[in-house]
């Protein structure tokens, strides 16, 4: 905190006495009332962070707290951390994620919780919370809540769309590691190399992941739900070969002088392809596409070539479907 800045300048005197390391040796109640009422709410100097960090502490935080006190509520908050660390695995392409992808891939196995302690959760904290904000939005189906836990009577209560790690978004796990490790498959060869799937494919599929042991039938069934098809479920776990995403654009590409932004824009679409597989064209209405324009993708392509763009996107949804 500066000082000399006015707002900070009244309370100089608290300032200066908890920038020193000795008063933080024994906080008593007189302490936490003027850090909490005077001194927390002034500016600081320091870049903030974003939301998505500052949540994760919290969350972690809490599940500390939760282990310390033998609280119910400590399953609770140790399978949101997995269902993050989850989401975290299907951003491997990412080398910030894949520095970290083993311990991700550990934190997410039952063992690992097994005589979990204070520090262990701490690691846990420090090594991905700059990793949270990486999770798409769409995806981010957890909910953070900072409520004291009240045992009363117990009911089962379902909350569609909420998936704990035990079930879907464990299941969507082994998937992933499942279906990268047999790319060389007829029916995903052709989700990667984007040619069209038969019934008879999606039925193979279908028949691989239930007889690995992989998942269920139920398990199946939600994901062709959620994605709208089994073929869509697949390609968004083993993406699309880079080449093959990079020929789609070929044609666009071809005859048209471009500029430095509108070839890094292309390339930050065949980025996404390459990751998940096919793109919603909304997404170039949105960050970061709107950092070449506000406009987005309008901003930086004629009407013509956006409509070019977004057939040969829809061309590649279409794709995973079966003929």
């Amino acid at each position: 905190m500066n000082v000399n800045n006015f707002i900070v300048r009244p309370k100089r005197r608290l300032v200066e006495k908890y920038a020193g390391a000795e008063a933080w040796k024994v906080l008593n109640a007189e302490a936490l009332v003027e850090l909490a009422g005077e001194v927390a709410g002034l500016p600081a100097e320091l870049e903030a962070e974003e939301e998505e960090t500052k949540r994760f502490d919290l969350l972690v935080l809490n599940l500390q707290l939760a282990l310390l006190r033998a609280e119910p509520g400590f399953a609770r908050l140790r399978d949101k951390v997995r269902d993050i660390a989850g989401l975290l695995e299907e951003k491997a392409s990412i080398p910030m994620v894949q520095q970290q992808l083993a311990f991700i891939q550990e934190i997410q196995a039952e063992e690992w919780w097994q005589d979990v302690t204070v520090p262990m959760l701490e690691n846990v904290r420090k090594r991905l919370r700059s990793l949270v904000k990486l999770i798409e939005k769409q995806q981010r189906k957890l909910v953070y809540t900072d409520f004291e836990d009240q045992i009363g009577g117990e009911s089962p209560v379902e909350l569609p769309g909420f998936a704990s790690s035990g079930g879907f978004e464990r299941f969507r796990a082994k998937a992933r590691h499942f279906l990268k490790a047999h790319e060389d498959h007829v029916a995903i060869n052709k989700l990667r190399m984007n040619k069209p799937l038969t019934p008879t494919d999606l039925a193979e599929l279908e028949r691989m992941l239930v007889e690995s042991g992989i998942g269920t039938a139920d398990d199946v069934q939600k994901a062709k739900e959620e994605r709208h098809g089994l073929g869509f479920f697949v390609r968004a776990l083993v993406g699309l070969d880079r080449e093959t995403a990079k020929q789609a654009f070929a044609g666009f590409l071809a005859g048209k002088t471009m500029t430095a932004n509108q070839i890094e824009f292309v390339n930050l679409i065949i980025d996404h392809l390459t990751e998940r597989g096919f793109m919603d064209p909304a997404l170039l209405y949105a960050s970061p596409y709107t950092d070449f324009s506000p406009k987005g993708v309008e901003g930086v392509f004629s009407s013509r070539q956006v409509d070019e763009m977004v057939s040969i996107l829809d061309d590649i949804r279409k794709r995973a479907a079966a003929a």
